[in-house]
């Protein structure tokens, strides 16, 4: 199951905009297909995702904790 969220460009600004807390992200390819699903600081996920991946797309929702984070990307597996 996706998450339920708007897909937004990969792309600095983007990565500038992501919260530091921690969350579940999804990063997809042009067609909006998921090629990852992560848990982590999105915003340090999200620039190592931008320096060293091949995704196009990204998608997250935030998270209480760590703990939260886990939660909820095992509910979208």
């Amino acid at each position: 199951m996706s998450l339920r969220k708007r897909w937004r460009t990969l792309d600095r600004e983007t990565v500038a905009r992501a919260p530091t807390r921690y969350g579940v992200y999804e990063l997809g390819d042009a067609d909006g297909e998921v090629v990852e699903l992560g848990v982590g600081p999105l915003r340090d996920e999200l620039k190592e995702a931008l320096a060293y991946g091949t995704a196009t797309k990204v998608r997250w929702e935030e998270a209480a904790s760590k703990a939260h984070a886990e939660r909820l990307a095992e509910e979208h597996r």
